[in-house]
């Protein structure tokens, strides 16, 4: 007999006929003369209730099983009974594929947030990452499904890179060259020889595909890179990762006012995708005990899903903060024109002022990267960032510096080197065009829309400072 799953059975309402499911049981509760299996195949939030009668040959040894052991059950489907209607299997055999003992660590009762981070291999076989990794998948289908929609094309961009794209240095170095640094060969001056080195120069881990997907849309008009991207950063705050995903389209010809209109239909699609497609996972991550988000989270993403998002410049933001009352907010961050606005800012601005998303524009450009367009004022850029209520800055984007002479200029300001990114000046010597895009970290996007607090969880295998162990 063909396998079901417990999703189509449930979504389906399949009642009055035999079927087989598999999966891992969540709980084993027993009478005198039958025992409930709670079986969960890991394709629903919801789990399927089994019945077994004590007239099963086997029914001591499955009686005696733990949570966590696998099995096969064949048998009748029926209405529930009691108060709410549900679907049951009343089994008619039962086929142990695999036991678990007493020290399996996922026990029924509440196990904490950090304990399953060091359980990263069974984590999913619980009711909070199974409901986080689902609607990962479905934020990923969405993603593809909207930029396709669009016209976009699919880029993928290398993982492996030889500039700093990002001018930060927090970068992975990739290299063959001996692990003991004594053994390594060495320049004239004592420093490591990368011309001996796999590719003949020192590589990285890539901190973006920005670059590369600049050169693809300058060809195929409009793309969108979709893969991890590293950072060095020793950082072990509940934002930040070494290893993450991100979503990075280029569109040729459009400037940011057109880039800021996509990123901003792009976050109200990913939030009605997964309103739509995983409704139950999102009620009980929001609902469970130790949640951290608001209890009307759900309200919230459905009016940042309906808003329009509020267009500000960045000097209009710092007045808009200069002018707050200590007494009312106190900031910790100081709020005068050429500082960064910070995460409390920005959640200010999206929750308090505005109430709604807020796309800021035109930041000064000391503290923003070389390739971004610079305004005729001399002290802006053309960037762009999308903050939303519960996060602050979820997006950020600009409009590409296309002109040579200006990019050269203000790379030399910045004091870069010019021969590594030969290539990306040709862009500007070639054919150069009006050209954007922005960058979207796809599990702090999965952080605002689950409600999670904590990057780490919303990620399989998380990679932070000194942690690499699966």
């Amino acid at each position: 007999m063909d396998r079901l799953s417990v999703k189509k059975i449930l979504t389906e309402e399949i009642v009055d006929t035999d079927a087989t499911v598999k999966g891992w049981l969540r709980s084993v509760r027993n009478s005198k003369k039958f025992s409930f299996l709670v079986l969960n195949d890991g394709s629903s939030q919801e789990n399927l209730q089994i019945i077994v009668d004590e007239v099963l040959p086997n029914y001591a040894e499955v009686a005696g099983l733990l949570s966590g052991s696998a099995v096969a059950v064949t048998g009748r489907l029926v209405r529930g009974g009691g108060k709410v209607q549900s679907i049951e299997m009343q089994a008619k055999s039962v086929e142990i594929i695999g036991k678990t003992d007493e020290t399996y660590p996922l026990q029924k009762k509440a196990t904490s947030l950090e304990f399953l981070r060091e359980q990263a291999h069974l984590r999913i076989r619980t009711n909070t990452f199974g409901a986080i990794m689902r609607v990962r998948h479905h934020l990923a289908m969405a993603t593809h499904e909207f930029f396709s929609n669009r016209g976009f094309f699919y880029l993928n961009s290398p993982i492996i890179s030889g500039v700093d794209a990002e001018g930060a240095g927090e970068m992975f170095t990739v290299s063959t060259l001996a692990s003991d640094v004594t053994k390594s060969p060495k320049t004239k001056e004592g420093k490591l020889d990368f011309s001996r080195d796999y590719f003949g120069k020192e590589t990285f881990l890539a901190v973006t595909g920005q670059l590369e997907g600049e050169c693809y849309a300058m060809g195929l008009g409009a793309v969108y890179t979709f893969g991890p991207t590293f950072r060095s950063e020793n950082s072990n705050t509940t934002r930040h990762l070494s290893e993450f995903w991100m979503i990075e389209p280029e569109v040729a010809f459009a400037d940011l006012d057109e880039i800021a209109g996509l990123a901003t239909d792009y976050i109200k699609y990913l939030i009605a995708y997964a309103l739509e497609k995983a409704p139950k996972e999102l009620e009980f991550l929001i609902n469970r005990e130790d949640a951290t988000c608001e209890k009307n989270h759900m309200e919230i993403l459905k009016h940042v899903r309906d808003s329009k998002f509020m267009r500000i410049t960045y000097t209009e933001a710092m007045e808009i903060l200069g002018k707050v009352d200590p007494a009312v907010k106190k900031f910790e961050y100081p709020t005068n024109w050429g500082d960064e606005l910070q995460t409390e800012h920005e959640r200010y601005l999206a929750e308090v002022h505005f109430k709604m998303p807020v796309i800021v524009t035109d930041y000064p450009k000391q503290f923003k990267a070389f390739y971004m367009k610079q305004n005729p004022d001399g002290k802006t850029v053309r960037a762009m960032d999308i903050l939303v209520p519960g996060v602050g800055e979820i997006i950020g984007g600009s409009q590409r510096e296309d002109d040579l002479a200006k990019l050269e200029a203000r790379m030399d300001e910045m004091h870069m080197q010019k021969e590594p990114l030969w290539w990306y000046l040709d862009l500007r010597r070639f054919g150069s065009v009006p050209h954007a895009g922005f960058g979207l970290g796809f599990e702090r996007a999965l952080m605002y829309i689950t409600g999670m607090n904590n990057i780490r969880d919303v990620i399989p295998f998380p990679r932070t400072p000194k942690n690499c162990d699966f």
